[in-house]
């Protein structure tokens, strides 16, 4: 999942970051409301973080125009203020969330969880295709109640597919969301993350859970 964070303290978006990137996630930083709302339009993202208090724009201004511009990224707020008023003025701005600092980075993960999750239509933190199971807590995949042994990026090529079970993931969509921007998109190495999960899933060859759409990517099995 490609996640945005904009907050202008550099500890704790050195802190955010790390912890992030620890969990799966490929993050982009901003520094300043402008920043970020720059690449909020340039740039598709499973979710932002966003602090009020940003200097150039602040966040509540970057948030009413990313939705002005017709922007449906998920958004959490980071406040260190704890007036329920300027919550309320977030929220309305747009955000769907709010996190008042401090917080446990545990709460932060659970919470960027639930967000993908609602966006993607689902509310349960374990999301089942067919015999396929993923749980976004534990960041496991079963099929038919028995657990796979997946690298990190193959749980995530799979993890980025179910929640987008209805749509064709292009090669280049997948890259993107999975890793950091500066990868080279032209690698085959999606190819290979799918080929595997294949193998995985499937070594009978009977489920064929992911569709190759030939020029235009990768779909889950609406069969399955």
């Amino acid at each position: 999942m490609r996640m945005l964070i904009a907050e202008d303290d550099s500890r704790l978006l050195t802190q955010l970051d790390t912890f992030l990137q620890q969990h799966g996630f490929s993050v982009d930083l901003a520094d300043n409301g402008e920043n970020a709302l720059y690449q909020l339009q340039e740039y598709t993202y499973d979710l932002a973080i966003v602090d009020i208090g940003l200097p150039v724009m602040d966040g509540f201004d970057v948030i009413r125009k990313a939705r002005q511009d017709n922007i449906k990224t998920p958004i959490l707020i980071l406040t260190a203020r704890d007036r329920w008023q300027e919550k309320v003025e977030g929220l309305d701005a747009g955000a769907d969330d709010y996190l008042t600092q401090p917080f446990h980075n545990e709460e932060l993960l659970a919470r960027v969880k639930a967000l993908i999750r609602r966006a993607s239509g689902q509310a349960n933190p374990t999301i089942r295709f067919g015999p396929i199971s993923l749980d976004t807590v534990a960041e496991e995949i079963t099929v038919n109640e028995q657990r796979l042994d997946l690298t990190a990026y193959e749980y995530k090529v799979m993890e980025y597919l179910m929640l987008n079970p209805q749509k064709v993931v292009s090669k280049t969509e997948l890259t993107e969301h999975i890793y950091d921007q500066d990868f080279d998109l032209d690698s085959n190495v999606i190819e290979v993350f799918v080929g595997r999960l294949r193998k995985k899933i499937d070594p009978e060859g009977t489920l064929r859970p992911i569709e190759t759409l030939r020029g235009r990517g990768y779909r889950l099995n609406r069969d399955l």
